[in-house]
């Protein structure tokens, strides 16, 4: 069974700047100063991965949520975008109890490569 120091081994593997928060509540510090860094949150069973990306909008919100759901649909492998209170978020959960590092590494990269891929999509909405 895998615990947060296997974590900690990962994030301390993946050789990306991290702050910890708490006990099992990690920041992954990005370089796209728009978007919030990755939250790594251990909470066995499960490991949860999250980004909030912006606020919603005020105005073209049906237009955004159906963009969100496509996207959803059409471009995210795991993981998927969502509303919490004001903010559009990403999140990614997995198993911790046979978590490897390809698991771990695999779903960072994936929050990133739809950050990079989908951030000016979506902002475009807030205009």
């Amino acid at each position: 069974m895998r615990t947060i120091e296997d974590v900690e081994r990962y994030l301390l593997e993946l050789d990306t700047p991290y702050e910890v928060l708490g006990e099992g509540l990690y920041r992954l510090i990005d370089d796209v100063p728009e978007v919030d860094d990755i939250i790594v949150l251990v909470t066995p069973p499960l490991v949860i991965f999250s980004v909030r990306l912006m606020k919603v909008p005020e105005k073209n919100r049906e237009a955004l949520y159906r963009k969100l759901l496509e996207l959803n649909a059409e471009a995210l492998v795991a993981g998927a975008y969502g509303i919490d209170g004001d903010d559009i978020l990403i999140t990614d959960t997995l198993q911790l109890e046979n978590l490897d590092m390809n698991e771990f590494r695999a779903s960072i990269e994936s929050l990133a490569m739809a950050i990079h891929d989908h951030y000016e999509i979506l902002k475009e909405f807030e205009a």
